[in-house]
């Protein structure tokens, strides 16, 4: 692949991100069929979610681990054709126990997706590029969280919820192994000929890294809000369906209508971040954040749901990019899928352990309340972070930190 142009690396990870999570988006859009049809509570339901989530994180940290020493490719490949054989066996559990098991297994092998891929994707492209690269590259994992829940409430309104895992495991095991062959014909280096004098610029840059006290406030405040979103997300079909009266399959349309958001918010944040710098905008992100999800709570009317969800949708997907490219940028690039691996594992499980407390608190005192607890707390997080982010500026150059 030494003669490809940048986007045609950035092609092939948009279509391995959507295979990726085909399966990885079934889990929150089919929670009402599985809730009806094991006769869950509102906390059994979010163990559901968090079984996965929490095993995804969880995998992230040794498969970042395994990038850095072993190269991408084979863990590229477990993390979708490994997801897919996971997938599968979710569909053929026969009871809530093995289903969280299956779960946790899928959550595992899907570790190996992330801190792989974006390494890659950043290396093929200049380093005033990047945070635009990622984003597009966030188009694929957007288009699936779109297609998913359609598809998938479509064949479970035919054969069961059983049967949406079952089929949908098939293409992405396909794919996976087509990608295994590419990596393997064609390895995909980073950028060569006349961008090779760039290419060697941008990793003397990032061989300068951010301070570590500095990364580390980033990483506790991006994966805190990514942490709470991600369990409000989880209950949002079962706050349709339970508090607005919708239906299942309305429910899963509006879940693909919010995934929606992503495919133009995506590579608009990316761009956003090369020309602002991504620490700056990622702030202005996360204080809204909080609020939004207190609006969420305490919304009258479905549609003022939608327009809220709206905004936790740029939120959320302009904040992914943006969080990415910061981290490509601050670490040395031998660490850079450790790191990263890092960032995707404690995101994803800080809101493994939210999601069935939050679930539990819907359980007591309702969706309102709950929401509200999780603004109130998230905006004092954020809070917090903005005031010792600020206190390190003051000890250090403004561009040592505004990366």
């Amino acid at each position: 692949m030494e003669d490809h142009k940048p986007f045609k690396y950035i092609l092939l990870f948009i279509f391995a991100h959507f295979f990726h999570h085909l399966l990885t988006a079934l889990v929150v859009p089919l929670l009402p069929f599985i809730r009806d049809g094991f006769g869950l509570t509102y906390a059994q339901s979010g163990l559901v979610v968090s079984a996965f989530t929490l095993a995804y994180g969880i995998g992230q940290l040794p498969a970042g681990w395994l990038a850095d020493k072993i190269g991408p490719r084979y863990v590229l490949t477990v993390g979708i054709a490994g997801v897919a054989l996971a997938g599968a066996a979710v569909g053929l559990s026969v009871g809530y126990g093995a289903l969280i098991g299956f779960l946790i297994l899928m959550g595992i092998a899907g570790g190996g997706y992330h801190p792989a891929a974006a390494p890659l994707i950043s290396a093929a492209v200049p380093s005033p590029q990047r945070g635009k690269a990622l984003g597009l590259h966030l188009i694929g994992g957007s288009s699936s969280h779109l297609v998913s829940p359609l598809v998938g409430v479509a064949i479970a309104g035919l054969i069961g919820w059983r049967g949406s895992f079952v089929a949908i495991s098939l293409p992405v095991f396909i794919f996976g192994v087509a990608l295994f062959w590419i990596l393997t014909r064609d390895e995909v280096r980073a950028r060569t000929g006349p961008d090779k004098a760039a290419a060697r610029s941008d990793d003397a840059a990032a061989e300068v890294p951010t301070r570590p006290s500095v990364i580390t406030v980033f990483l506790v405040m991006t994966a805190t809000v990514g942490a709470f979103t991600g369990s409000v997300i989880a209950f949002i079909p079962l706050y349709l369906v339970d508090v607005f009266g919708a239906s299942e399959q309305a429910a899963a349309i509006f879940l693909s209508a919010f995934f929606a958001t992503g495919l133009w918010a995506s590579p608009l944040g990316g761009s956003i971040s090369d020309k602002y710098g991504p620490l700056t905008v990622f702030l202005i992100l996360a204080i809204a954040t909080g609020p939004l999800i207190i609006f969420l709570g305490a919304a009258p009317h479905w549609i003022v749901v939608a327009f809220v969800m709206l905004g936790i949708g740029m939120t959320l997907f302009v904040r992914m990019p943006v969080s990415e490219a910061y981290l490509v940028t601050a670490v040395r690039k031998k660490n850079q899928s450790t790191v990263l691996g890092i960032y995707f594992f404690a995101g994803m499980e800080a809101s493994g352990v939210l999601t069935p407390v939050l679930g539990h608190t819907i359980d007591v005192y309702g969706f309102r309340t709950g929401f509200a607890g999780v603004g109130a707390v998230l905006t004092a997080v954020v809070a917090v972070g903005c005031i010792v982010l600020f206190v390190l500026k003051q000890t250090r150059k403004p561009e040592s930190i505004l990366a």
